[in-house]
């Protein structure tokens, strides 16, 4: 499987948006959160995913962007262990609730946790 995050597993539709937050499940692992929801679309490339940061914990865009190109990158490189153990199409949005500055070794590995504990609750269900 390649590592790419292409436009096509990018979460664009404002609607698609709107039900995840309205009907989403959501779990967490410190200092990121995933909503996810059983997605509407049928397409066959993996999930739809995006990500936000708050602009009330950071107040300048350049360090927002950092997070997020950080929580893309994490994703981007993890991305393997749902990718292969899913049989119905996700939407995703990652939320960066911490207050600090994060290294990409903290996000790459709470990452991993947190894709791997959906894998898990997705199993259960």
């Amino acid at each position: 499987m390649k590592e790419t995050f292409n436009h096509k597993e990018k979460l664009k539709s404002k609607k698609e948006i709107e039900l995840l937050f309205g009907e989403g499940k959501s779990i967490a692992q410190y200092p990121i959160r995933l909503i996810y929801r059983k997605s509407s679309i049928q397409e066959n490339n993996g999930p739809k995913t995006a990500v936000s940061v708050s602009k009330r914990n950071f107040k300048k865009a350049v360090d927002r962007n950092r997070i997020k190109r950080l929580l893309r990158e994490g994703y981007r490189k993890n991305k393997y262990i749902v990718h292969h153990n899913t049989t119905h199409q996700f939407t995703f949005m990652f939320l960066y609730t911490g207050k600090e500055m994060p290294e990409y070794a903290l996000v790459a590995s709470k990452m991993k946790k947190i894709l791997q504990k959906f894998n898990t609750q997705e199993i259960k269900t």
